[in-house]
């Protein structure tokens, strides 16, 4: 068939709208055609491009290492499709939504706060925020962007450095009336040591001890499933908490909180990055724009700027 013949971007659309909606006959309600007609449109796809891209021989749909390659392909494609088409027609300002998954404390403490500065910059573009501290799959989420603390494992994501921070053993003043001050590793061994339910948490704290680095053992009555939650319960007493300096800077400052054993801090710095999909010079408007304001407004010590 000529090339000019094959509607391209219609049978993108249409593999896509079956792998998001789970069959043939789900994707065919979304596009208005019939089951068939769109199992055919995707077995001329498959016989173009003589691969397979969807195994049919089980009830639920499922695709090859070729059409997850493909499917992930399309959707940026069609992305930018779509951004180029709301370009041409809003005179080319960054429209549209933008979909952004980031840790409870870095949205709470830091995206929260930034995003009326950033809408007021760019009134046409909606933004969809979830805030979990379990790492999700951008794809299966259908996140635009994704903030992660830490190193980074190796992905196909895309990585902008927003800033840093350190981490702290912190208490608060209550807690340690009542329980004392630990002055030394050992004296940890008698405190309340929180930690975290998620499944990439670390089970002990760093301390560092005559030129080395050793690990103290998280051991409390009590976990939290994220960084807003853990600080809750150390704020209220219950134990002691590592947590990212950006998170708690504002109630160290305030006597809220009190960092403990810092002598033996190891002051590891752990980088904070915005993910995304794609290629940098073909990303969409609408996040290119909150990537870069991220970079311009989050500090290099991870806390929002003025």
């Amino acid at each position: 068939m000529p090339r000019s013949e094959i509607n391209r971007s219609g049978e993108m659309e249409a593999f896509v709208q079956v792998v998001e909606r789970g069959s043939f006959s789900a994707g065919a309600r979304a596009l208005g055609m019939t089951p068939s007609a769109v199992s055919k449109l995707i077995g001329r796809l498959e016989s173009r491009l003589a691969t397979q891209l969807v195994h049919r021989s089980t009830r639920k749909l499922q695709l090859t290492a070729e059409g997850r390659q493909f499917y992930e392909r399309s959707v940026r494609v069609l992305a930018d499709m779509d951004e180029a088409e709301r370009c041409a027609a809003a005179g080319a300002a960054p429209s549209g939504r933008v979909s952004i998954n980031a840790s409870v404390p870095f949205g709470q403490h830091v995206l929260i706060p930034l995003v009326p500065r950033f809408l007021e910059l760019h009134p046409q573009i909606t933004l969809n925020i979830v805030l979990t501290d379990r790492v999700v799959d951008l794809m299966e989420e259908r996140a635009d962007v994704a903030i992660r603390w830490g190193e980074l494992p190796p992905s196909d994501l895309i990585a902008r450095r927003l800033g840093a921070t350190g981490q702290a053993i912190l208490a608060s003043p209550g807690y340690l009336a009542r329980h004392g001050t630990p002055r030394t590793p050992q004296e940890l061994e008698a405190h309340n040591r929180l930690g975290f339910t998620y499944r990439r948490s670390v089970p002990d704290w760093p301390l560092s001890v005559d030129g080395r680095v050793i690990d103290m053992p998280i051991s409390g009555n009590v976990r939290a499933g994220d960084g807003e939650a853990l600080r809750a319960l150390v704020l209220a007493g219950v134990g002691l908490g590592r947590l990212s300096l950006y998170h708690v800077q504002a109630d160290i400052d305030a006597g809220r909180l009190v960092p403990v054993l810092e002598a033996f801090n190891p002051r590891d710095i752990a980088p904070i990055h915005a993910l995304y999909l794609g290629r940098p010079g073909r990303l969409p408007a609408r996040v290119r724009a909150l990537l870069d304001f991220l970079v311009a407004h989050v500090g290099e010590d991870g806390r929002p700027q003025p």
